[in-house]
């Protein structure tokens, strides 16, 4: 499929609409199956060390 201009791109025929926002969609969708995760360690890496600190001074 070939395209006149640029806005015939972004428009898709009339249906650019829906697969921008899918796009978009998917682009959020992976980059929280990326960002949750890391956030999820350092929240576990910073609680273990309060632990460890913790069970340090109670000794």
């Amino acid at each position: 499929m070939s395209f006149a201009s640029f806005a015939d791109f972004i428009a898709m025929g009339g249906h650019g609409p829906y697969v921008w926002l899918s796009y978009g969609i998917s682009a959020v969708v992976l980059g929280l199956n990326v960002l949750l995760p890391v956030l999820a360690h350092r929240r576990y890496i910073a609680d273990e060390a309060r632990r460890i600190r913790r069970e340090e001074a109670a000794q």
